[in-house]
């Protein structure tokens, strides 16, 4: 069967697939020291935020910072309620920039003693560095070429 045409017990079509993502979600464990890094080094700003959460703008979506074991149980707002949600681990996030932009994120960042992990050339043209956040996870700058639609 074809993935565009009904499902035999819904009888419904699948609808188009989701046109960009919105949001993504990291879970810190020191939620100031994970707003300093992303709003003074990063530069992202904020969009709304509590002790426990964080929204950033980031083009046309949003970084959520969660506190860790902070949104485990659900959320009820005067809209509906958000089910529970949390992690733990090392997480990895990437951000595009423009190719020229690379060497300038690079100087920055090890300008304010962030260390550069990784660097990669990837086959379709692309270039990444990774560092880390305060709470260890891996952040990727990348450039267009590093995947065929981006």
């Amino acid at each position: 069967m074809r993935s565009d045409q009904p499902d035999a017990e819904t009888k419904a079509a699948r609808p188009l697939p989701p046109g960009r993502l919105l949001e993504t979600a990291l879970y810190v464990q020191d939620m100031a020291a994970a707003r300093r890094f992303y709003e003074s080094i990063i530069g992202l700003q904020p969009l709304l935020a509590s002790p426990i959460f964080c929204a950033l703008g980031i083009g046309p979506g949003v970084l959520l910072l969660f506190l860790r074991g902070g949104s485990a149980e659900p959320a009820r707002t005067p809209g509906g309620t958000i089910p529970g949600h949390d992690a733990e681990g090392r997480q990895h996030i990437a951000f595009q920039v423009p190719g020229e932009a690379l060497r300038s994120w690079e100087d920055w960042l090890t300008g304010r003693d962030i260390a550069i992990e990784g660097r990669v050339s990837w086959p379709r043209g692309g270039h990444s560095i990774f560092l880390r956040d305060p709470d260890g996870h891996l952040i990727e700058f990348a450039t267009p070429g590093l995947w065929p639609n981006r």
